[in-house]
């Protein structure tokens, strides 16, 4: 029998699960930002475990365990260090570029502030204000600190990558006994989409870091400026950050135009291009790249960066978009959460190949 007040039940019902998932959600990222120090290695080691996993599958089925280890470990380590390489050879060559060139750039800043001056706004007087002796003594301190603890964040997140490997296959085993056989099936198949998420986001980045680094280097090339080579690489590696290392490159390089040039209207045309090849990868042949198997709503993305650079910093401008797919690979395989999967996802495209994960 239906009683007249069922609609009103069920719809307070909705709301009621719909308010409690909000409050988890918000008690979640209250518990990433206070938990930083212990939250962000073990994120960052799982990221790693799911990208590096097939080759440890791979070569375990060849070789000795412990050797299937360290072997898949040590291609991640160079790996990572070699994106850290091109980032500090890029630097140094600009670094010495700009040390080199010091005296045609002071006056090239002396130029270009005398208009503000004119107008009461003076730059270099607050430059001289907020960098001092002191700020720079300040400023190396803290560069030694962060590399001290950069240094243990990495030994953590390298155990937890090496103890992780291991026990991957006895997690799966365990999830297989659970009681609830539906429950264990949704889980595997979440693990395995995440899985090849987040390797088809690694590819992706690859794929739009190399281009843009390539087209950075032809236009820079293009306009004559020094240093194409080192923009590009620098380009290239700053593309694995979404947003911002765009937007870092987008402001730093007309700056060395005009640098270079003493030409405001060098900068402008190096600001449009670079803002032009931002635009073309980004937004319209990145897209192409993911496809389905990485599509969710654009502003999502963006809002991932945003809020994990907010919690995490820089290294959460790199995990944002990762941790989105997660959850949203996660709660499409829950019907009761599959709604909130289907609002973020960036087509019906996404929810019917995950749908398909859980038969």
């Amino acid at each position: 029998m239906a009683f007249p007040w069922s609609p009103l039940v069920q719809v307070n019902g909705a709301l009621l699960n719909t308010a409690a998932a909000a409050l988890l959600l918000l008690i979640f990222l209250v518990f990433c930002n206070l938990g930083q120090a212990v939250v962000e290695p073990v994120v960052l080691g799982f990221f790693l475990i799911e990208v590096t996993w097939p080759l440890y599958r791979f070569l375990k089925r060849k070789i000795a365990g412990w050797f299937a280890t360290v072997i898949t470990i040590s291609v991640t380590i160079v790996s990572v260090l070699a994106l850290f390489a091109i980032i500090a050879w890029g630097g140094s060559q600009v670094a010495v570029w700009l040390r080199d060139n010091f005296d045609s750039i002071q006056t090239t800043l002396v130029n270009s502030t005398a208009w503000l001056e004119e107008h009461d706004i003076f730059i270099l007087a607050m430059v001289t204000d907020h960098f001092n002796a002191a700020s720079l003594v300040a400023f190396f301190r803290t560069v030694a600190l962060r590399l001290n603890t950069m240094a243990a964040f990495a030994a953590l997140v390298f155990l937890y990558v090496v103890m992780g490997l291991a026990e991957t296959e006895v997690v799966q085993e365990n999830i297989a006994r659970l009681e609830d056989p539906d429950l264990a099936r949704r889980l595997l198949a979440a693990g395995r989409g995440i899985g090849e998420k987040f390797r088809s986001y690694l590819l992706v980045r690859t794929v739009a870091s190399i281009a843009t680094g390539l087209a950075i280097w032809g236009f820079v090339a293009s306009m004559r400026l020094d240093l194409a080579g080192a923009w590009g690489v620098l380009a290239f590696a700053l593309n694995f950050l979404p947003y911002i290392g765009s937007v870092l490159v987008t402001l730093l390089l007309p700056l060395f135009a005009l640098a270079q040039a003493d030409s405001p209207a060098t900068a402008v045309y190096v600001l449009l291009g670079v803002s032009i090849i931002q635009f073309a990868i980004g937004s319209v042949l990145e897209p192409v790249f993911s496809g389905s198997a990485l599509s969710i709503s654009p502003p999502v993305v963006i809002f991932s960066v945003v809020l994990w650079t907010f919690l995490w910093g820089a290294l959460g401008a790199f995990l944002g978009v990762p941790v989105t797919i997660a959850m949203l690979t996660l709660l499409e395989q829950f019907p009761s959460a599959r709604w909130l999967s289907d609002l973020l996802a960036g087509g019906p495209g996404v929810s019917r190949k995950n749908r398909q994960l859980v038969g």
